[in-house]
């Protein structure tokens, strides 16, 4: 099955049309609307459904900063984590078993993130358990918040 995206016919003039019907003030709304959505989002509101980027979670506590993805049914083997210039990046192939007589299909899934350079880069961990993608990015201890007391005489 495909899918196929309905666009409404539009009417871009401006112009007053004379004669007995006129279009709706209205008509041409839902085409601009569709052209600042493609234009603000970019590459984004182009992305096939079944896209090659899968959503991360981010979050952190006073030292570390974790992401966290969600890749069920890729094996770990599959999974690649590298860190190049700044950045994390986070490969994986989801292999789908054909039907008897077809070759296997595969999915390539990859998501960049650029990392703060309060990041220990060579201290970075990964767990992979129940299809959850989990890196740990250590900060560094200069960057680490620190408690000082202030001693009132």
């Amino acid at each position: 099955m495909r899918l196929v995206r309905y666009s409404y016919p539009s009417y871009r003039s401006l112009a007053p049309v004379s004669g007995r019907f006129s279009p709706s003030p209205w008509s041409g709304l839902e085409t601009e609307i569709d052209r600042l959505f493609s234009s603000t989002l970019g590459e984004l509101a182009n992305a096939p459904v079944t896209g090659s980027r899968f959503p991360v979670d981010l979050y952190e506590d006073k030292g570390h900063t974790y992401v966290r993805a969600e890749l069920p049914g890729v094996s770990r083997e599959d999974i690649n984590i590298e860190v190049v210039n700044g950045y994390l990046t986070i490969a994986a192939v989801r292999k789908t078993p054909a039907p008897e007589g077809q070759p296997e299909q595969s999915f390539a899934l990859n998501r960049s993130l650029r990392l703060n350079e309060e990041v220990q880069a060579d201290k970075i961990a990964a767990v992979y358990e129940n299809g959850v993608l989990t890196v740990t990015l250590p900060k560094r201890e200069e960057a680490a918040p620190k408690k000082i007391t202030v001693a009132v005489k």
